[in-house]
């Protein structure tokens, strides 16, 4: 059986941890993918949408631990990124 991952309080704790340990002998398999997100948010859009359209959007986001704003700007970005003429945009 693989060992649980400690809690840890700070960065440098953490870093320690994974400095020094044997890492093959720990379970990740509670561990979920993140991205994250560098670029800054310098424009707003204001959108009206179905109030149900709304709310599987946050059931989504909600069941991928990420909130219903970056849900919908990741779609969008990938979207984006299907097309062409457009793929350059900057993220």
């Amino acid at each position: 059986m693989k060992k649980r991952i400690p809690d840890f309080k700070t960065d440098e704790e953490a870093e320690a941890f994974v400095e020094e340990a044997d890492l093959s002998q720990y379970d990740f398999s509670d561990f979920k993918a993140f991205s994250f997100e560098f670029a800054p948010k310098s424009k707003s859009v204001t959108m009206r949408l179905p109030e149900t359209l709304l709310d599987a959007v946050k059931a989504r986001a909600a069941e991928k631990g990420i909130p219903y704003q970056r849900l919908i700007r990741q779609t969008l970005e990938r979207e984006v990124a299907r097309l062409p003429a457009l793929s350059k945009v900057k993220r």
